[in-house]
C-alpha cells in the first residue's frame, strides 16, 4: 500500500523537486502539503508551493503555517534561492489559493482523522509547524508512523561550521521535534552532499521533454550556479527529495542508529545536530541518521516520478 505523507516544506528549488517525487510515486499517497517560513518569506514560499502544484497537477490541499521561528529573528536564504525563493524559472501565477486552514491545524487533523501509523511527516524546512503541532497536540506523536526530516548533518554544516540551515535557523523548534518519543530519520547533509546532479542526470532529465522535467532542468540551472558560486560545489545537491525518496525505499540510503540531540546554547555550535556514534544506542533509541546515498537508484526515482506526472496540467 502507498505510504501516506505531509510534506512540510519551504519551496526552494530543491523542495519543488521533492513535492514533485512525493507527487509522481506510486509508493506515496501524498495527503497535504504544509509551508513554513525558511528559503524565502512564508508568503513566498506559498506562492511557490502554489505554482509547482498548477505545473505538476497536484491537487492535495497546501496550507500556509509559520511565517517565522519560535523564538528568534527569521532568517531566509536569498544567496541560494534568490528574492522569490525560486529564481530561474518563470512560475505560472496560481490558480488557486492556499487552503484556509492553518498549517499546523491541517497537520493535526489529518493525523487525528487517520489510523495510528497511518502518516508520516516529511519536514524539509524548518522545523516550526511540527514543533508547534506537537505541542498544540501532544496525541499526534503516539499517532505518527515516524518522521523523516531534511536537515542537520552529524559531521557537517552550511549555514555554520557545524550547523545545517533548516535547523539553525529554529533550533528550539528542531530540540521538540529530536526529543519527542516518536520514530526519526535525519537524512542531514552528510547524505544530501551526494545527492548531486551532475551533468549526466541533468541531460537525462533534459532528454525527457516534459513541461515538468523542463521545469526541474530550469531548477538545477539556477541551483547549479547559487551553489557554484556560494558554496565551490561542481553539482548541486538538491536535498529535500532524499527525505521523500527514504520514504518511497529505504533501501536507497543506508541509516544508522544513533543517539541526536540539538545544541541550543553554544556561541560557535548553535544549532548543530549532535550525533553520539560512540557506542551502540540504547534500546530505547528512537532516532538515526542516513549516511551513505545510492546515487543511480535515487536520481531513478526522479526519473520514474516525472514520468508518471506526464505533462501535469496544462
Amino acid at each position: 500500500m502507498a505510504k501516506k505523507i505531509i510534506l512540510d516544506c519551504d519551496p526552494g528549488h530543491d523542495d519543488a523537486i521533492a513535492m514533485l517525487l512525493a507527487h509522481g510515486s506510486p509508493a506515496i499517497e501524498l495527503l497535504a502539503i504544509t509551508t513554513v517560513a525558511g528559503n524565502q518569506t512564508l508568503e513566498k514560499v506559498t506562492r511557490n508551493a502554489l505554482a509547482v502544484a498548477d505545473i505538476a497537477g497536484i491537487k492535495v490541499p497546501i496550507a500556509a503555517g509559520c511565517d517565522r521561528p519560535l523564538v528568534r529573528p527569521r532568517e531566509i536564504a536569498p544567496s541560494i534561492h534568490g528574492d522569490s525563493g525560486m529564481d530561474g524559472p518563470v512560475l505560472p501565477p496560481p490558480t488557486r489559493q492556499a487552503d484556509s486552514r492553518h498549517a499546523v491545524d491541517l497537520i493535526i487533523e489529518l493525523i487525528m482523522a487517520h489510523p495510528p501509523g497511518d502518516i508520516t511527516l516529511v519536514p524539509t524546512g524548518a522545523l516550526t509547524n511540527i514543533a508547534l503541532a506537537v505541542r498544540k497536540e501532544p496525541r499526534i506523536v503516539s499517532r505518527v508512523r515516524e518522521v523523516v526530516l531534511m536537515g542537520g548533518g552529524y559531521h557537517t554544516g552550511n549555514w555554520s561550521a557545524v550547523a545545517e540551515f533548516n535547523i539553525k535557523i529554529d533550533p528550539e523548534a528542531a530540540h521538540i521535534v529530536f526529543n519527542t518519543p516518536w520514530p526519526l530519520t535525519m537524512v542531514g547533509l552528510d547524505l544530501t552532499h551526494q545527492a548531486l546532479a551532475t551533468p549526466e542526470v541533468q541531460a537525462r532529465l533534459a532528454a525527457m521533454g516534459s513541461r515538468p522535467a523542463r521545469f526541474v532542468e530550469e531548477l538545477l540551472l539556477y541551483f547549479a550556479d547559487s551553489y557554484r558560486r556560494e558554496q565551490g560545489f561542481a553539482a548541486p545537491p538538491v536535498h529535500d527529495p532524499c527525505a521523500v525518496a527514504y520514504v518511497i525505499d529505504p533501501q536507497v540510503m543506508m541509516v544508522r542508529k544513533v543517539a541526536l540531540d540539538v545544541e541550543l546554547h553554544g556561541a560557535l555550535t548553535l544549532g548543530m545536530t549532535v550525533a553520539d556514534f560512540r557506542q551502540p544506542p540504547a534500546e530505547d533509541c528512537h532516532t538515526q541518521v542516513a549516511v551513505q546515498l545510492d546515487h543511480r537508484y535515487f536520481w531513478q526515482m526522479i526519473e520514474d516520478a516525472l514520468r508518471v506526472i506526464g505533462e501535469g496540467q496544462a
